[in-house]
């Protein structure tokens, strides 16, 4: 009878051992269990984020405006049917051609990164995780800290330029900004911290213009803008002027990750008004506050918040196991 027990029990512990080895090399190969993580490719192509790195470093260092617009484009990506890299799909009426998309830029970074791994990898690595990789890769090229990426995310097949509606808008107020976040998934600290994205790039004119001479049907600027700001401002955007004219949206620090961001906005330097907002709201302000702090270096919490932040982020709604597919080329499904 004892023996009987025995040899069951090591039985059992044999299937769940079977079991667990079986889930973990579905992990590995993009059919096992739903999810995302470190060292996905560990096994299948080893070089994934050295390859997506060196193009990414290569990218910025001959043109630093690259950076921030890899930042974007993957925040632009996970907001819209989560993050399966639909807004790299070419066509008619596809995310990439929608009026917030229109200024990204990139794209060829990806490209150059996928054409080199489908050399070594083929069909191995889905253009999701390039995606949020170079993210990553472009904030670490500007100075900010590193993370480490959960992969494993598959290819959409859908990419519409009706769907970016759910982006959130130069002049969303703050209640429509924590509604949109919420949808997926991320609170109001969330929101904060992956706004300070917004440390690196620029913003078109023609985003935040009508701030600066009829805000509101006033007449006169957005009282929120500091009056030292503001003829700074109309210097670089003058009223009637060229509205696809780039200016900074963390003033002296364009190029550089950090959180003076989060400076500039309890100074009255936001540039778009959904930023000036989080610091004239309650519900955000005390998360910018914190950011700020009062002695010490609060640039590095940040820092630590905002990986935190983008890996919670790069979970959104994402593609696993059977869903979506790997594709031979980002622009176009299979």
């Amino acid at each position: 009878m004892e023996v009987s027990s025995l040899n069951k029990t090591l039985i059992l512990l044999v299937l769940l051992l079977a079991t667990f080895t079986t889930m973990s090399l579905g992990q590995g190969n993009g059919r096992g269990r739903q999810g995302t993580r470190v060292g996905f490719y560990r096994a299948t192509c080893p070089r994934v984020e050295s390859i997506v790195q060196s193009a990414v470093q290569s990218a910025v260092r001959a043109n630093p405006t690259v950076a921030p617009g890899l930042l974007r484009m993957f925040f632009h990506d996970c907001f819209v049917n989560g993050c399966d890299a639909s807004i790299l799909i070419d066509g008619p009426s596809t995310e990439k051609t929608a009026p917030p998309n229109s200024l990204l830029r990139g794209f060829d970074v990806i490209d150059a990164a996928k054409s080199q791994l489908e050399t070594i990898c083929p069909g191995v690595v889905s253009c999701a995780d390039i995606l949020a990789l170079a993210a990553r890769d472009s904030v670490v090229q500007t100075g900010g800290r590193s993370w480490q990426v959960p992969l494993g995310r598959r290819d959409g097949l859908v990419s519409q330029a009706s769907d970016t509606a759910a982006l959130p808008a130069f002049n969303d107020p703050i209640s429509v900004q924590i509604r949109k976040f919420a949808d997926k998934g991320l609170n109001t600290q969330d929101l904060v911290t992956l706004v300070g994205g917004h440390t690196i790039g620029t913003s078109a004119c023609a985003l935040f213009s009508y701030r600066l001479y009829n805000f509101n049907n006033t007449n006169g600027p957005d009282p929120e803008i500091n009056q030292a700001f503001l003829p700074q401002l109309r210097a670089l955007c003058p009223n009637g002027g060229d509205g696809l004219r780039r200016v900074a949206l963390d003033t002296g620090s364009v190029d550089r990750f950090g959180s003076s961001f989060y400076e500039n906005l309890r100074n009255g330097r936001g540039v778009l008004e959904s930023d000036a907002k989080l610091w004239s709201d309650r519900r955000t302000q005390r998360f910018v506050q914190g950011f700020l702090g009062t002695r010490g270096q609060p640039g590095s919490r940040f820092n630590s918040e905002f990986g935190r932040a983008m890996v919670k982020m790069g979970n959104t709604e994402v593609k696993t196991g059977m869903q979506g597919e790997i594709r031979s080329v980002c622009t176009t499904t299979n």
